[in-house]
């Protein structure tokens, strides 16, 4: 009974300390206790030099406006964090960086936070290194959930020269001691008219000598529109899952390669019912891509559409190194969609164990695409099979490997698979014009095109009306998975590998992993 009491009295003060602060930036004062609407603060400074608990909370004033950077700088404790919101009517809170600070937004070196519902902006009068928000574990160790959600974030001109510049950046870096983040939460965020990525992680612990991967890193339900260059691309995570994400309009400004949703040094992600389209350039251009130094990556029940590049990058330099590069093995793509994509549908360029298989493609526009381009990357890849996917053209869909590469990124093809084996065909159905197309033991061959009769009208969004992006994810997300039952519903669950991280749809969609949630 006595070490009951202890426990309790060792407790209570942490919930007895808990309080809320509140923060107007009209009527606010600093030198007030901020402990009601009445008393509230003024600045973001006398919340950047105070120090908050357990159970905290700190609220903005909805509709006041403030100049400047808001720093997080102390941890909450497990199942008691410290919260940032909003309080009152109105419209979100806003912050402008205006240009003058790297990040509107600075998460680093904590833990146990969650902040919600901002508006957030970083426009300088020219490019530079600035983002809305920084989240970030330098020399820190574990950094334990953190959850960034229900934000808007816009007009950040960060360099298109630096990946590491846009909408969110999440950071691990280790010189002295080894940093990761277990469950980073990324949801529901608009990130729109941002330079140069919209989410992304940066880290320097990606080689596999001192692999040091963040766990249970969750990006779903947000949109980007209007992107610089990459939408969303974690990095150095392991079970990274990023779920009905909305990526719009990427590559737009940076005249480099860049695609829209992509991982990069990740084991067993999985990418699930999310959306990439009008990706502009054929430098990379594609919706998706299963990039280098990464393991079972898993991309499934997704829609591609009219992205310059196409639908799917599958590549690796094929030399292997374990400070940099461990290829790129073991990527499934299943149950996707691909409509109205241009330039190619697959390029595989240096992978190896690839699986590829039933996936709808369909083009009812007059192009001449490559359906698949084998490429190569210091080498060709090995071990592709292709597999019950459907290939539906209005034009010409072409196959074949890289016989010249053009400096706009697209590529001239010859027939046949260069230095690439192991690619098989089996069970793949073909309508309309095909040009060289694969030895196919068990295909289905209709010269005609067959339009596909599927609804493409899909909910819209206009970023400048934030009020109205949940009512929106909700009809996205009927939408989607309704477009995914009428095309596949007549599958039997498929032999896709389970990942690591499963998402919320297990019992909606065949062929799909069936553990719990995380």
């Amino acid at each position: 009974m006595s070490l009951l009491f202890a426990a309790l009295f060792l407790i209570v003060p942490c919930f007895l300390r808990a309080a809320d602060y509140y923060v107007d930036a009209q009527r606010g004062d600093d030198a007030s206790s901020g402990r009601s609407p009445a008393r509230a603060w003024r600045s973001l400074d006398k919340i950047n030099h105070s120090q908050f608990h357990g159970g905290d909370r700190i609220l903005l004033r909805a509709g006041s406006c403030w100049h400047g950077q808001l720093v997080v700088s102390s941890s909450g404790v497990a199942g008691s964090p410290i919260r940032i919101d909003r309080y009152g009517v109105g419209a979100l809170p806003r912050i402008d960086g205006e240009g003058k600070v790297e990040n509107t937004l600075e998460i680093q070196n904590v833990q146990q936070v969650e902040v919600r519902h901002l508006e957030l902006t970083n426009l300088g009068a020219s490019p530079g290194v600035r983002r809305a928000v920084l989240i970030a574990a330098v020399d820190f160790g574990i950094a334990h959930h953190i959850v960034v959600a229900d934000l808007y974030l816009h007009d950040v001109n960060g360099a298109n020269t630096l990946k590491e510049t846009g909408g969110i950046l999440f950071r691990t870096r280790n010189d002295r001691v080894p940093s990761r983040f277990d469950d980073l939460r990324i949801e529901r965020n608009i990130i729109w008219k941002v330079d140069r990525s919209a989410i992304a992680g940066q880290s320097n612990e990606i080689s596999r000598s001192k692999w040091f991967p963040s766990l249970r890193v969750v990006i779903r339900d947000n949109f980007a529109g209007d992107i610089g260059g990459d939408g969303i691309v974690p990095w150095a995570t392991d079970g990274a899952l990023v779920e009905h994400n909305i990526a719009l309009r990427c590559n737009q400004r940076a005249q480099s390669y860049n695609a829209g949703i992509w991982p990069w040094s990740t084991d067993n992600s999985l990418f699930e019912l999310n959306e990439a389209a009008f990706t502009h350039s054929t430098l990379d251009g594609e919706g998706f891509d299963s990039d280098y130094n990464s393991r079972n990556s898993r991309f499934v029940y997704n829609y591609s559409h009219d992205n310059d590049g196409g639908f799917m990058l599958i590549c690796t330099p094929v030399e292997r190194n374990e400070k940099e590069n461990i290829g790129n093995t073991g990527t499934v793509v299943a149950y996707n969609i691909s409509h109205n994509d241009h330039e190619r549908i697959f390029n595989l360029s240096g992978a190896d164990r690839t699986t590829v298989e039933h996936n709808a493609i369909y083009n009812d526009l007059p192009l001449d695409v490559q359906v698949l381009l084998v490429s190569q990357w210091n080498g060709w890849s090995t071990d592709a099979i292709f597999r019950d996917n459907t290939f539906d053209f209005a034009g010409t869909g072409r196959y074949g490997h890289e016989a010249k590469r053009n400096q706009d990124g697209s590529y001239q093809i010859a027939p046949g698979w260069g230095g690439a084996h192991g690619i098989e065909f089996t069970g793949n159905r073909y309508y309309g014009r095909h040009i060289d197309q694969p030895s196919d033991p068990k295909q289905y061959v209709d010269r005609r095109f067959h339009p596909s009769g599927r609804n493409w009208n899909e909910p819209l969004f206009d970023p400048s009306h934030p009020e109205e992006f949940e009512a929106y994810l909700t009809r996205h997300r009927q939408w989607m998975i309704h477009l995914f039952r009428a095309e596949f519903g007549r599958y039997q669950a498929a032999a896709v590998p389970r990942p690591m991280a499963c998402g919320a749809f297990n019992a909606e969609l065949p062929g799909r992993c069936s553990s719990p949630a995380q």
